[in-house]
């Protein structure tokens, strides 16, 4: 169970691990415990081969996380605000660079952190009535875990800019058109269950090609094309030596489903 001291229920749903941020009367905000959980659980995991992706969503159906603990953060000095910006990067850090992939599944409001947290993830899911946003600028901040880096990233300098210079908050259907989400949840089923049911091709598939193949992409924003190119063999080279690739092939001549192993 789930507490103040670890903030996270665990699942495990086949080869998807679940993680559920369960402050629900706190809006699933960004405590220090949530983050460390958080850190933690994604350490854990990289080194499970039983788990091959995974989904965090929030409790509840009102926010998937509102952002940081204002709360907490009552009587905190500048310095210890920025040993709490600084467990962002620490924490989540790990979740960006998982070679898992991470899917973000939406069911509620998703701001500040909240949404810097749903950047971290490869993919994102939201329910029809998630409301996406990073709103820093309204209380005399800027996003400090990694929301000016990634957002751009993902929806285009342009349309960064206005989301946090006007704190413009966008819909499901909106986020879904400018690309910050990938699927809007069909309405009447659960986000968590429409997102785990949605990556059955990531839990079903080759762990060691899809570790590359987001090893590969990361790869491409920090590097010209050229070099991106030659880097993109690198990562290749570790899918071209592995069983999983040589059970593809056979399979294919069998016309079966491969069983892929990790390996």
């Amino acid at each position: 169970m789930a507490d103040e001291s670890f903030p996270v229920e665990v699942d495990q749903r086949g080869a998807v691990a679940v993680w559920t941020i369960a402050r629900a009367d706190r809006m699933n905000a960004l405590s220090r415990a949530t983050l460390r959980a958080l850190g933690g659980l994604v350490r854990e995991a990289v080194a499970n081969p039983s788990i091959r992706a995974i989904v965090i969503t929030g409790a509840g159906d009102r926010a998937f996380c509102a952002g940081a603990d204002l709360k907490e953060r009552q009587g905190m000095t500048d310095d210890d605000v920025r040993v709490q910006v600084e467990l962002y990067r620490s924490e989540l850090g790990p979740l960006d660079r998982s070679p898992k992939p991470v899917v973000a599944a939406i069911n509620g409001v998703a701001l500040g952190g909240g949404l810097e947290l749903a950047l971290v993830c490869d993919l994102r899911v939201a329910a029809p009535h998630a409301v996406l946003g990073l709103p820093e600028t309204t209380l005399g901040i800027i996003p400090g875990a990694g929301g000016t880096q990634r957002l751009p990233r993902v929806v285009g300098e342009a349309r960064a800019k206005e989301m946090i210079l006007l704190a413009r908050r966008l819909g499901a259907e909106e986020a879904l058109a400018w690309g910050l989400v990938n699927r809007v949840s069909p309405a009447g089923v659960r986000v968590v269950d429409d997102a785990v049911a949605w990556i059955a091709p990531i839990a079903n598939g080759a762990p060691i090609a899809q570790a590359a193949a987001l090893e590969a992409i990361d790869r491409s924003f920090d590097t010209t094309l050229e070099l991106g190119l030659e880097l993109e063999k690198v990562s290749y080279d570790k899918t071209l030596v592995s069983a999983d690739r040589r059970e593809a092939l056979r399979a294919l001549a069998e016309k079966r489903k491969p069983a892929f192993t990790g390996r």
